[in-house]
């Protein structure tokens, strides 16, 4: 089926393969990532983008001795293909097959994981410092696109990079504008000429014979400024000026010029860059007309390109949020929105539309998200900050700090709280409860329904000192009338009673207890349901009445359980000299790998049927 990919099962059948072969063994990686992820969805448009920058590195270099360093992973399909994991790549994201994403306990060709972006700098450094303390001749690239560019951790590593002097080759894989006229001949002879080894070994020889002198740092200050001017209109000055040898742009979409372009590089050391156009989706039209919904748009005809999509009987928690947002817009002015470069995965794209002058996309930089919306918090104005459960870990350090320590009304909207699925163990939304737990302050809630979601954010706009977070899963909601409620504030700290019962107590929060009130049903009277809105600041007087009613009490959370839901109702019973069993139902101690949600829920008994089964149990029914 695939004349020459059907042949390649590790980076060295590459070898023998001639600039035409490995422009049509292009092709066919692209024809095999569609038919893939036709069926089996994945990240499409920027792993079609990143064929040919990937087949170069393995043509040029040795994997897995020299490495590659993948920024998020979204565009390494072709690396997993081209690694002896051809066959595996159709169970790509799913239970018990491959990663998503580059991982090191998946294949030795996996240098680094990831996930999060921005990471591929720092990690290639230290792969590459490693290599040199240790006396390992190996070759170190890291693969970055201008997205990923845009985190501060990507800077440092440049920073650190350029003043280290270390042999590290970064690769900017920019997709976000097309070849322009920079690629001309006056620029091309610049490259033919900064990278021949004739130039470079002359080059070096002249720095050695002037050794460290004054002389010597007026010529490279001179020079330096020479190639900054030639060329401005890319960037190129800025790396020269972090201490990199800047070379390009090229075009990352033909194979013969990134082959001959690696070639001369890998024998030339230091910081350098090479900076290559390519386009996102490229090969496929309704990927390179439309990349951002072509990033991961689901099950798909890789024929015509119609998108596969089922009708939705409800609406999807993003989706409620977005419209929310804006209804809240109309109403005060005060109100802005942040996201760090997911406007449209969180449900922004018409708040921004709507009010454009009220709207941040800050780029991929949760710390700046955060500490930005500080700013505009002590400004005077009520800032929603919408950032993925668990990029928010890496905002961290800001949320305490810069929020809550200086008592600013901040509403943090942590989509993706919970069990995501597919993308796998980088992206589960499971440590954000237990986290900022621990920050004073703070108040933490989780929705059960699109319904509560809309009165904590009318909710959290009441609020005028600290830090609000409302978590809220990925997907679909429970179906509950929001749209046209009125909007009414939710008593901040106090638990809500579901269901009454007599032997068994469910305290509950969020979705899932929608799910344990489902289980209790078959019960009777014998399980009683609470759900507690607000994980912080806890209903104890609810507590207190639990304890002194139930001997068997039942947690449950789509988080993780230790310092949690559990975590906090454990402290508090203990306290009290509490003597009540308590079963927690959550994420356990591990990191949750790649599966369907419904199949992750089942897995750590946050579905019906597991409920059902831990209540007979506890009321030690026989089976």
């Amino acid at each position: 089926m695939y004349e020459l990919l059907d042949k390649i099962d590790s980076p060295a059948d590459l070898k023998g393969l001639s600039l035409e072969e490995l422009g049509k063994l292009c092709g066919e990686i692209r024809r095999y990532i569609l038919e893939c992820c036709a069926v089996n969805p994945g990240h499409v448009a920027s792993s079609l983008g990143a064929v040919e920058l990937i087949v170069g590195f393995h043509y040029v270099f040795d994997s897995p001795a020299d490495k590659i360093v993948f920024d998020v992973g979204h565009q390494a399909y072709a690396h997993k293909i081209l690694t002896g994991r051809r066959e595996a790549f159709r169970q790509n994201r799913t239970r018990d097959g491959i990663s998503g994403f580059p991982s090191r306990s998946e294949s030795p060709h996996d240098a680094f994981g990831a996930g999060h972006s921005s990471t591929s700098v720092s990690a290639a450094l230290g792969l590459a410092e490693a290599a040199r303390l240790q006396g390992r001749k190996e070759k170190v690239v890291a693969l970055i696109g201008d997205g990923a560019l845009t985190g501060g951790l990507a800077f440092e590593g440049l920073n650190n990079t350029g003043s280290s002097g270390a042999d590290l080759l970064v690769i900017l894989n920019d997709n976000n504008q097309s070849i322009d006229g920079n690629i001309g001949a006056l620029h091309n002879h610049l490259l033919k000429l900064t990278t021949s080894m004739r130039y470079n070994r002359l080059k070096d020889q002249v720095w050695r014979k002037l050794g460290e002198s004054r002389v010597r740092r007026a010529i490279q200050n001179w020079t330096r400024k020479i190639k900054s001017w030639t060329v401005s209109p890319t960037g190129g000055d800025l790396f020269e000026a972090l201490g990199f040898r800047y070379f390009g742009p090229i075009d990352g979409n033909d194979i013969a010029t990134v082959v001959n372009t690696l070639r001369k590089l890998s024998s030339i050391s230091g910081p350098r860059i090479l900076h290559c156009y390519t386009v996102k989706g490229k090969g496929y039209e309704a990927a390179e007309k439309d990349p951002v919904t072509w990033h991961a748009p689901g099950k798909f005809d890789p024929e015509t390109g119609e998108r596969l999509t089922s009708a939705r009987s409800v609406a999807r928690y993003q989706d409620v949020f977005g419209q929310v947002l804006c209804d809240l817009a109309e109403r005060d002015s005060r109100i802005v929105g942040i996201t760090p470069a997911m406007a449209s995965g969180c449900g922004m794209t018409e708040f921004g539309r709507r009010f454009p002058d009220r709207f941040f996309d800050v780029g991929i930089e949760e710390e700046h998200a955060a500490t930005f919306s500080a700013g505009l918090a002590a400004g005077g104005l009520r800032p929603f900050c919408n950032i993925y459960s668990s990029f928010s870990q890496r905002a961290y350090d800001e949320i305490i700090h810069d929020i809550a320590l200086q008592h600013l009304p901040v509403v943090l909207c942590f989509d993706r709280a919970g069990l995501v699925g597919e993308d796998g163990a980088t992206h589960q939304g499971a440590f954000d409860m237990a986290a900022y737990r621990s920050i004073p302050g703070t108040v933490i809630s989780a929705p059960r329904n699109e319904l509560e979601l809309k009165q904590l954010m009318y909710t959290a706009l009441q609020q005028d000192k600290g830090p609000f977070i409302i978590r809220y899963p990925r997907g679909n909601g429970e179906g509950a009338g929001w749209k046209d409620a009125e909007f009414e504030a939710v008593p901040v700290g106090k638990a809500v009673e579901l269901k009454a019962g007599s032997e068994i107590a469910v305290v509950g929060t969020g979705p899932a207890v929608n799910r344990a009130l489902e289980a209790a049903e078959g019960f009777g009277e014998r399980v009683a349901v609470y759900h507690f809105p607000f994980v912080k600041p806890l209903d104890t007087e609810v507590l207190e009445s639990i304890a002194s009613k139930f001997s068997k009490i039942v947690t449950v959370e789509d988080g993780a359980l230790s310092g949690g839901l559990f975590g906090a109702v454990s402290e508090f019973l203990t306290r009290r000299g509490c003597k009540a069993r308590i079963v927690p139902v959550g994420i356990g101690d591990e990191f949750v790998t790649q599966a369907s949600q419904a199949q992750q829920r089942k897995d750590w008994g946050l579905d019906k049927e597991s409920m059902e089964k831990i209540f007979q149990k506890f009321l030690e029914i026989p089976k």
